[in-house]
Formats: C-alpha cells, sequence, structure tokens
C-alpha cells in the first residue's frame, strides 16, 4: 500500500514534512491554541451559570439524542443545542438534546455555511 505524500508543515519557517492535516504535530497544538484564545471562554460566549442549570434541565427532561431517535437509534444526550443559533435564546422549544456526535456534525454544517447567529453561534 503506497503512503500518502508528504509535504512541508504549514507554519512559515517549519522544515517538519506531515501527510496528514496542515501542520507538524507541534505547530498543530500552537495553532488550536490561538484558535483557542480568539474564541474566547465559554461565560464570554454566553454559557454561564444560568445555561449550566438550564442544559442540566434540558438533559433531565430529555435524556437521548432527538437526532439519533429520528434515524431509530437510542443514544443518551450529552450536548444541547440551539436551534436557531441564538446562545440567549433559552426558551425550550429552541434547545434540542444531541449526542456529542451529532452536535458535532450540527455544528460542522452550520460553520460550512458561513453564517453567525446572534451571540457569536452560527445557525443554518
Amino acid at each position: 500500500m503506497a503512503s500518502k505524500i508528504k509535504r512541508p508543515c504549514a507554519y512559515p519557517g517549519c522544515p517538519e514534512l506531515v501527510s496528514t492535516g496542515r501542520y507538524c504535530e507541534k505547530h498543530q497544538k500552537q495553532y488550536w491554541r490561538q484558535q483557542d484564545e480568539k474564541r474566547g471562554s465559554a461565560a464570554s460566549r454566553g454559557y454561564d451559570v444560568r445555561w449550566r442549570r438550564i442544559r442540566e434541565m434540558v438533559l433531565k427532561e430529555e435524556p437521548l439524542c432527538r437526532e439519533c431517535m429520528r434515524q431509530g437509534r437510542v443514544t443518551p444526550a450529552t450536548d444541547v443545542h440551539h436551534v436557531n443559533g441564538d446562545v440567549r435564546d433559552v426558551r425550550r422549544e429552541n434547545l434540542e438534546p444531541l449526542c456529542h456526535s451529532c452536535h458535532s456534525r450540527h455544528t460542522a454544517k452550520e460553520q460550512a455555511f458561513g453564517r453567525k447567529g446572534v451571540g457569536g453561534c452560527k445557525s443554518l
């Protein structure tokens, strides 16, 4: 089986070669650290004590992932998704319990569309 062709790390001046991703291991960690700093804390993005209480209530009321249930699977919900993308909108009808996998998939799809919702979250 042929291996992937290695290419230079995307970090300026780095001589390392990588076969997957854009950066070598050292610079990948640095890249993610910078992204986390830009992103800000959970509280600064609207996920404060009030949100944690609401999230816990939603997960107690509805402990299974809605998306998985739609597809005939039974998976525990671990995340609460804002349907309209507005973190300030904590009405129950705007909150959807999802497993981490489904929530990540929703988030990636929303970010691919490049539309920002209110409060820094992205929505479809």
